[in-house]
């Protein structure tokens, strides 16, 4: 289920967990985040000072947001539209990663892809399969996505586990910047049978 929030922000339920479009306020806490060794390992593109996370949240990700659901409100082809979503604990309401899709430029088309990444503290105890898990039945029950991609590094084992949970089949390996990944797809149909 996903709705807007007081402040008009999207939100997607998640269980225990909430998912919700990029806020200036988050920006500190993504910079945090993404600044962990566990979490700059497998995602060195998120690392940034203070000033550079606030400058892309305000800049580029709300922006870039605001046309994804635009598109997607309307009904109209999401093309190449960038959705970034933090990952709450409810309970807490405290940000604690992100799931975000977009196109991944070194996958073969359709070459959408999910991501996500949930802070060291947090780790192990499902959120990253949780809140995947509602990026993707968002993104194929209200948008006209039919595939999704999902990489992962080979020595990443707690992500290929969150991908194979969700439903993802590998289809082999792919180079990605000189390091090697696994590569995932799911489809609209398998996920509604699995459903």
């Amino acid at each position: 289920m996903h709705n807007k929030t007081q402040q008009g922000l999207f939100r997607i339920d998640c269980e225990e967990l909430y998912l919700q479009e990029f806020s200036i306020e988050d920006a500190i806490h993504i910079h945090r985040i993404s600044n962990q060794p566990e979490i700059y390992h497998f995602l060195p593109d998120w690392k940034s000072t203070k000033e550079q996370r606030l400058d892309w949240v305000t800049n580029y990700e709300i922006p870039a947001n605001k046309a994804f659901l635009d598109a997607a409100a309307n009904m109209t082809d999401i093309g190449d539209h960038f959705l970034k979503l933090g990952v709450f604990i409810k309970e807490k309401d405290k940000l604690i990663g992100w799931c975000c899709t977009g196109i991944k430029e070194e996958l073969p088309a359709p070459n959408r892809e999910i991501m996500y990444a949930i802070s060291s503290e947090f780790q192990g105890e499902g959120y990253a399969t949780k809140a995947a898990m509602g990026l993707i039945d968002y993104l194929f029950s209200h948008t006209n996505v039919e595939t999704l991609n999902a990489v992962a590094l080979i020595d990443n084992v707690s992500s290929n586990k969150v991908i194979e949970k969700c439903g993802f089949t590998c289809r082999g390996q792919q180079m990605i910047e000189n390091e090697r990944y696994h590569h995932y797809i799911l489809s609209k149909s398998e996920w509604k049978k699995k459903r």
